[in-house]
């Protein structure tokens, strides 16, 4: 694999290999506090109900399913590990439970057009209960032709009979958990999944129709070496997946107990990090895909490339999307939604989740209301990691305020970033480099009101 066609140096990776925020909301979820709760949640919906944003913008969907049959020892993803399945059945009680809680309060047949389930494994649950689930989600919520409707896969779990149910069902996008098909690499993470069943499903999911495939990858993880990701690298371009998703492995075990299996000596070292993500680059954008923006890749027809071509890209906490910026609803153990000005997360437990819905209430634990001053950054922020650019004028008639004089210790730092062919700004406007969409997220964090020490960027992961 030659790195030198990677459109960025060494140098410049290695200077911007620091934590930051992935901004799928502004403010960032750390920010989020207990003082929020389901009354809050409630106000926020009712709001919804009287107002515009019930008739003009559908509503996007994340259902988590927190079940796994077994532990990947890198995951920092919230997760029960079991291979009892009446578990799944009781769970699905539950979300019918909160589904009819939002229903109460914004009536049956709201619009969607963005339904994600994600874990976990959402493929833990058997065909019924995936049917179960889905039937009680078309029946509370009315999903419109054209939307995103995907699902986490994880291969070990499914056939292609699995995947005959899940285009009947009406799932139009598939993410295929790989994160490597080096063997050894996969041992050490306890995920072992031969390549050839990952193609085999692949190639299944092609001729049934499916409109995107995801696949996603972890570089960083134990027993990796450039020269085995190398090898990784070469056999998805083969694959050739609509949609690539390449994430840094942040060893935090401190945090995430599974981490504490890992063999931090078997970690790659820095360098060796920075030259898979070098030669991650040089693959992806050799073979033809776009750079969509922080670890996303698509073919030009993608969906995803075509909204950025168009500057029709958007983000909320499912990632980039290609449909209109929307309230988000939230179902399912530690699931992070919004609705309006507010942010919302669930409880993090099924015991404190299951509590709260045989009271009768939101699972709501925190959130956060948002202040005018938010609602400025968040449109800079997400102008910036969606469309690469900010108009001024945009800014100052939807909030009443002068760009340069309110953000005048920003604009300071921006020239920095000028200087290092990152931005460049005129009197209209700031617009990032093609060299500066890599390190996109260094942008989006000068505007960030919150960061304002090094203490607090090191809860992130990393920007590139």
């Amino acid at each position: 694999m030659n790195a030198s066609v990677c459109p960025v140096s060494d140098d410049l990776l290695r200077q911007y290999d620091v934590s930051g925020p992935r901004y799928t909301s502004y403010p960032t979820a750390d920010r989020f506090v207990e003082a929020f709760v389901a009354a809050d949640y409630v106000q926020a919906l009712t709001q919804r109900r009287s107002g515009p944003a019930a008739l003009a913008l559908p509503l996007s969907l994340y259902v988590h399913i927190p079940f796994c049959e077994a532990l990947c020892y890198y995951c920092a993803c919230n997760k029960i590990i079991t291979k009892h399945h009446d578990k799944a059945q009781e769970y699905l009680r539950y979300l019918t439970r909160e589904v009819e809680l939002h229903t109460a309060l914004i009536g049956t047949g709201q619009s969607v057009s963005q339904l994600h389930l994600g874990g976990g494994s959402p493929t833990f649950l058997t065909d019924a209960e995936l049917l179960s689930l889905m039937t009680m989600l078309k029946r509370s919520f009315n999903f419109v032709p054209g939307g995103e409707y995907s699902i986490e896969i994880d291969p070990r779990t499914i056939d292609e009979k699995r995947l005959d149910t899940l285009a009947a069902l009406g799932f139009n996008r598939l993410s295929f958990g790989v994160q490597d098909f080096d063997p050894a690499v996969q041992k050490a993470v306890h995920r072992v999944q031969p390549a050839e069943r990952v193609f085999s499903l692949v190639a299944a999911a092609r001729t049934r129709g499916f409109e995107s495939i995801n696949i996603d990858l972890i570089y960083g993880l134990p027993q990796q070496t450039p020269e085995s990701f190398d090898r990784t690298l070469e056999q998805v371009v083969d694959l050739k997946p609509d949609r690539i998703a390449l994430y840094a492995y942040a060893h935090l075990p401190e945090r995430f107990k599974p981490q504490r299996r890992i063999n931090a000596i078997e970690l790659p070292s820095g360098g060796a990090k920075i030259s898979m993500l070098s030669h991650s680059l040089s693959a992806f954008l050799g073979a033809g895909y776009v750079y969509v923006g922080m670890d996303h890749f698509a073919l030009p027809n993608d969906a995803l490339a075509v909204a950025k071509r168009q500057g029709r890209l958007h983000r909320n906490f499912q990632g980039y999307s290609t449909q209109p910026d929307c309230d988000l609803i939230a179902l399912g153990v530690s699931s992070i939604g919004r609705i309006g000005a507010t942010y919302s997360q669930n409880a993090k437990t099924l015991e404190d989740y299951y509590d709260a819905l045989d009271q009768g209430n939101f699972p709501v634990v925190r959130g956060l209301a948002l202040t005018r001053d938010d609602l400025v950054r968040r449109a800079v922020i997400m102008a910036i990691m969606c469309q690469g650019n900010v108009v001024f004028e945009s800014i100052e008639l939807g909030y009443l305020l002068e760009f340069r004089s309110y953000f005048a210790k920003e604009m300071e730092a921006i020239e920095a970033l000028i200087d290092q062919g990152m931005v460049t700004m005129d009197d209209s406007g700031l617009q990032v480099t093609d060299r500066g969409w890599f390190f996109v997220r260094a942008v989006a964090m000068v505007f960030d009101r919150n960061l304002q020490t090094d203490r607090t960027r090191a809860k992130f992961s990393k920007i590139i």
